[in-house]
């Protein structure tokens, strides 16, 4: 088995040179635009008790968190499978501010499996929360911030799809639902199954089999709106709901939007719009999010929020390569003169590889296109000449 010990569980992997580069460079970028929209910066631990960990998330979550007994206390702990919850609880107990509170991170999580088709199970996730404004006016600058956060990478052709789980939540209590009941129909619509949509709405009573049955039809443009508001029954939860679609749609026109009131993800977790990202050439989403005010009352605090995250992995594969590093070969040399102009050349953001003794580096791994020499008494950069 020694052969084997450098291979990696499936579905981890090492990020090598020129990648490392390129995600530090996006996190760099995203991390400054989101100080600018007075995002502020926090850095929640890798491992919580559990209890914390998963607190007002739902299901879905417990299944995606690696489990561990903690030596010291005898607990059970989790390796988180998402920051949001953990910066909820920061604004909930740590910070514990009155009023608008942004707050952003950036770090891996890890998953007990793939979230998708050759997805690893330890995204790089960098997002954006927003706590203490109940209004869809902080689900418009959050969904324009991640609008800002795309154009900044040059992410090719993202679409936003939105959803909204209150007309869901809404339908299945005015029909009267059990939980399991609820449960079952939300699995059918999330893939879209309309003969075992047919079967589960068969006992219910109008106007509500109509309207959850035509819930998988209602996808498409902002047109869907209008559609809805004609199709569904004009509960206040529900004409609520397409108002924040309708607000959404209408201020936020940077991006190809659609909307899809099947599209249910989170529904355990998420109190009201949802949205997930996608573009051309990755087959997982890019981006999720949405409104989650429940979390914050679980911690005890009850806080409006919405937020969504980024997976630098997903961007990794579509955004622009940074052009190839160049550097500077310098000699090892004991000379003040040479130690200063290798000191003044870093100052400036320049390379500057010293080469030491005895070791020899062969071209095609060399990054080194200019070397610093001594001309006539000064160190000075020329370029390397070949052959």
């Amino acid at each position: 088995m020694t052969k084997d010990r450098w291979l990696l569980p499936e579905a981890i992997e090492d990020m090598l040179p020129h990648t490392a580069r390129q995600a530090e460079a996006l996190r760099r970028q995203l991390l400054d635009l989101f100080r600018g929209w007075g995002y502020e910066l926090v850095m929640p631990p890798l491992l919580e008790y559990l209890e914390s960990l998963l607190t007002g998330t739902g299901h879905d979550l417990d299944l995606m968190t690696f489990k561990l007994v903690d030596q010291l206390s005898g607990r059970t702990m989790g390796l988180r499978a998402d920051i949001t919850p953990q910066v909820a609880r920061i604004d909930a107990h740590l910070l514990n501010r009155a009023g608008v509170t942004r707050l952003c991170y950036c770090g891996s999580v890890l998953h007990t499996l793939p979230s998708g088709l050759s997805a690893t199970r330890e995204p790089l996730s960098i997002g954006a929360e927003l706590y203490g404004h109940a209004g869809i006016e902080s689900d418009i600058e959050v969904v324009r911030l991640l609008t800002a956060a795309l154009a900044a990478c040059a992410v090719p052709s993202p679409r936003i799809d939105l959803g909204h789980v209150a007309i869901f939540r809404a339908l299945s209590k005015a029909a009267g639902l059990a939980a399991a009941a609820e449960t079952e129909l939300f699995e059918a619509l999330q893939t879209k199954d309309t003969a075992a949509l047919d079967d589960l709405t068969a006992s219910i009573a109008s106007p509500w089999r109509e309207a959850l049955r035509k819930l998988p039809e209602l996808y498409g443009g902002a047109e869907v709106v209008v559609v809805a508001r004609k199709t569904l029954p004009a509960i206040p939860e529900v004409t609520r709901a397409l108002d924040d679609l309708d607000a959404l749609a209408r201020n936020c026109k940077d991006i190809a939007l659609s909307i899809d009131l099947a599209e249910l993800r989170g529904l355990h977790y998420h109190t009201g719009v949802v949205f997930a990202v996608y573009c051309a050439g990755v087959p997982n989403e890019i981006a999720r999010g949405g409104r989650y005010d429940e979390v914050g009352r679980a911690f005890g605090r009850a806080r409006p929020a919405t937020g969504f995250s980024l997976y630098l992995n997903e961007l990794l594969r579509v955004v622009p390569a940074p052009a190839a590093e160049s550097a500077i070969a310098a000699p090892w040399a004991e000379d003040p003169a040479l130690l200063a102009a290798i000191a003044q050349l870093r100052d400036t953001g320049e390379i500057v590889i010293q080469s030491l003794p005895g070791s020899t580096t062969p071209a095609a791994e060399s990054r080194a296109d200019r070397e610093l020499v001594m001309e006539k008494g000064k160190w000075v950069v020329r370029k390397v000449k070949h052959g």
